[in-house]
């Protein structure tokens, strides 16, 4: 089993063919976007491919660290980036093309009109080992 993560953007990724942004949906087009979002870990959850995920807000800061006993630096909220995430999930699957399918199938979200979204969802494999540094 190889995990992947996927993730939503709120803004950065290419555009979808349904480019409705989320703030012009109705109430009822988005409960219906995250009860597609929430079957759709259900029946991950059930072939054991589900890991996590989570939806994020758009707000958030960059931190670091300053040096040994002087607080963290940051800088935020960020909102004039031009990458933002909205979310993200945690899957488990066999290869990389069950990753892709479902990676798929969750672009297919509904949103403005109930109509499929067809989102581009980065598809991020998590370092299973160390790369290996040749001379």
């Amino acid at each position: 089993m190889a995990k992947y993560l996927l993730l939503k953007h709120y803004r950065g990724a290419p555009a979808a063919v349904n480019d409705v942004p989320m703030a012009e949906w109705t109430q009822d087009e988005i409960s219906d976007h995250v009860q597609y979002m929430n079957d759709f870990a259900g029946r991950l959850e059930k072939t054991g491919e589900f890991v996590d995920g989570q939806a994020l807000a758009p707000e958030g800061a960059w931190v670091r660290y300053d040096g040994e006993g002087r607080p963290p630096v940051t800088d935020g909220p960020f909102a004039e980036t031009k990458d933002l995430i909205a979310g993200w999930m945690v899957i488990d699957v066999d290869s990389y093309e069950r990753a892709v399918e479902l990676a798929g199938e969750l672009s297919a979200a509904p949103g403005a009109g109930g109509k499929p979204i067809h989102e581009w969802l980065e598809l991020r494999p998590f370092l299973s080992a160390p790369p290996t540094i040749t001379e």
